[in-house]
């Protein structure tokens, strides 16, 4: 059976009603900080900016964020002097162990204000949060409310607007130390890394143009490794059945993938966490957003330095839903559609079908990369 997320629920919301006279107070300087979520790995990454505020605001505090069990060792070189915590709501462990924490000054919620009765439960002196999540009753323990931006702006900017003060610096690649360890894969000199699997049948590209690309990325000199996440070799399968590239479908852990795209020349895949790695590890990257929005999920100011490129078709028809992490965003354009012939569903990726191979050559070639000559 599996693991339920109803006794941490419980817990912390009978635990948050306990507490609930306790003094809130804003403190003036935070000296113990907590960024609270549990994101998948492309918002997570997302919320490196507002890592970099909170050490710039905050130089001295202690600095703790929650994130899967999954991605604690890409943050073994504590980026920002910040540390993090292992959390899976299924597991009460993850309860506990932050209830025997330091009591923190100050609890950052960067999306979903659901983890506002759990900061509560264990204390946590002033919360804040973005405005506008719905049912209202997961706002109804935090102390501050943000709006969420008012105009066009990457997620990993408006996440960095719940801290007061000014922008931070713009990433660069050594503000973040790659996770230890060899890769024990073998790639090919001047690799191109062409990642096809991605979290939702809509946000794959036809097999055809995958191959194309390949053609084109090889007359550029580039050699072709073709990627996967967990059982998504299939896929692979179904643009090269007869194996002629390297693969490493699904074969890698995240620090061992690291490792992997910091010796590639370039990455190329649809709008997944892969894409969001690529950025902090400053491998130049193509992303190719379908349902998804590349302005929201886009570098930003804050990333604007890394060599990165989205491609899209934009506007597109039906990428017209306007809710982000529950809220409603007037200016937002995405799509969430489940996959399915079923009302309300969407039978096949027409957005992605829409992206043309020659655009994606254009922003690889936009990138002017390095290739080494034999």
């Amino acid at each position: 059976m599996a693991a339920s997320r109803a006794p941490m629920r419980y817990a912390s919301v009978a635990l948050a009603i306990a507490r609930w006279g306790f003094r809130r107070r804003r403190p003036p300087s935070p000296s113990r900080i907590l960024v609270l979520h549990h994101l998948l790995l492309g918002d997570t990454l997302m919320l490196t900016a507002l890592l970099a505020k909170l050490r710039a605001q905050h130089p001295d505090a202690s600095i703790v964020m929650t994130v899967d069990r999954a991605y604690v060792p890409l943050y073994a070189g504590r980026p920002y002097g910040v540390d993090v915590l292992a959390f899976d709501p299924r597991d009460f462990g993850c309860f506990t162990a932050l209830l025997t924490l330091p009591r923190f000054d100050l609890a950052i919620l960067p999306a979903d204000n659901r983890w506002s009765w759990l900061a509560r439960a264990i204390g946590v002196r002033w919360i804040v949060g973005i405005a506008g999540d719905r049912p209202a009753h997961k706002n109804w323990p935090v102390d501050q409310l943000v709006g969420y931006s008012p105009i066009p702006t990457a997620f990993c900017d408006t996440a960095a607007e719940l801290v007061a003060g000014a922008a931070p610096a713009r990433y660069r690649r050594d503000d973040w130390w790659a996770p230890a360890g060899e890769t024990a894969v073998h790639l090919p000199d001047n690799c191109a890394i062409l990642h096809v699997g991605a979290s939702s049948r809509l946000k794959l590209w036809p097999a055809e143009r995958w191959r194309a690309l390949a053609q084109a990325l090889e007359a550029r000199g580039l050699s072709i490794v073709w990627s996967a996440g967990p059982g998504e070799a299939g896929i692979i399968d179904a643009i090269e059945a007869d194996p002629v590239h390297a693969r490493i479908a699904g074969t890698l852990t995240l620090e061992r993938l690291w490792r992997v795209l910091a010796r590639a020349q370039l990455l190329v895949c649809p709008d997944t966490g892969i894409a969001h790695l690529g950025r902090i590890v400053g491998v130049p990257t193509v992303t190719l957003f379908g349902p998804g929005s590349a302005l929201i999920c886009g570098a930003g100011s804050f990333f604007a330095d890394m060599p990165y490129r989205a491609v899209t078709v934009a506007p597109f028809p039906c990428r017209d839903q306007t809710i982000q992490f529950f809220r409603e965003v007037s200016w937002a354009r995405r799509c969430e559609r489940l996959y399915g012939d079923a009302p309300g569903r969407c039978p096949r990726p027409r957005c992605m079908e829409a992206i043309a191979v020659a655009d994606v050559v254009a922003a690889v070639d936009s990138l002017d990369l390095a290739v080494r000559r034999g």
